[in-house]
């Protein structure tokens, strides 16, 4: 049997998974109660969400977006061109459920803005887990640097906060829409946690660093020689931001 991963965890969530699969990541999931727990998490969350847009979804078209309607209008030369927009859109909204629906409305998200927004949903479903927020621990640095430069085929170190007062926990690798990411937790001894995302952009070259905030965190995203950063923490901007730069000078002098 293939070893269980993030993808298989994620897939088992969206119900993606064939069924030989689904009954070798359940008794993976049976034997392991603290990835179960975390999966559940995950589960009721798919489901907060869906029960939170199902009132849109479930709204009668109004009259006048009628689909019929608006082809023939958009037949006449004389009707204004934004009712076959309309149509279109009715379409999209048809076929979009539970977080589907809240893309329609939002630009998707690229590059470093990508990046933020995995780092903050990694931030929120792993810094809160008291039971294993790391697949290695920090005892295994150099097999974390080693797993990461080879999963994300880029060189790729992991940062010492010692001198800011956080030390490393471990980490793991996370599944993302652009591909496997690395994933390091830092930890203040006072309980506050840190996380670092670190994965290959589309783009060669740099991009410049930016603050992205979330419900949960705030964080700053940039990427460097192809290479993306997301920091991450529920830490004072004031200590986070200096920390983010010295991460960014000392990968640039590693590389």
């Amino acid at each position: 049997m293939r070893p269980i991963n993030e993808d298989d965890l994620q897939a088992l969530v969206d119900e993606r998974l064939d069924p030989v699969r689904r009954a070798e990541v359940e008794s993976y999931l049976t034997a392991n109660p603290e990835v179960r727990t975390r999966v559940e998490r995950l589960r009721d969350l798919g489901r907060d969400l869906r029960a939170a847009f199902a009132p849109v979804m479930t709204e009668p078209v109004p009259a006048q977006l009628n689909l019929v309607h608006l082809v023939e209008a958009r037949r006449r030369p004389q009707i204004p061109a934004w009712q076959a927009g309309a149509a279109a859109m009715l379409l999209i909204l048809g076929g979009l459920g539970g977080w589907g629906l809240r893309g329609a409305f939002a630009p998707i998200p690229s590059g470093v803005d990508a990046l933020a927004q995995e780092a903050s949903a990694n931030f929120a479903v792993y810094a809160p887990d008291r039971l294993r927020p790391v697949e290695l621990a920090a005892s295994d640095r150099d097999e974390l640097a080693r797993w990461f430069t080879t999963r994300l085929d880029r060189k790729v170190g992991v940062p010492d906060l010692s001198s800011a007062g956080y030390q490393l926990m471990g980490g793991r690798l996370v599944a993302t829409p652009h591909g496997p990411a690395g994933l390091l937790m830092y930890d203040d001894q006072r309980g506050t946690r840190l996380v670092m995302l670190m994965r290959p952009m589309a783009e060669p070259g740099d991009a410049p660093m930016r603050e992205h905030r979330s419900d949960t965190a705030i964080g700053y995203a940039w990427a460097q020689d192809g290479l993306g950063y997301s920091l991450v923490g529920r830490a004072d901007p004031a200590t986070l931001h200096p920390l983010a730069n010295e991460i960014r000078r000392t990968s640039a002098t590693n590389t």
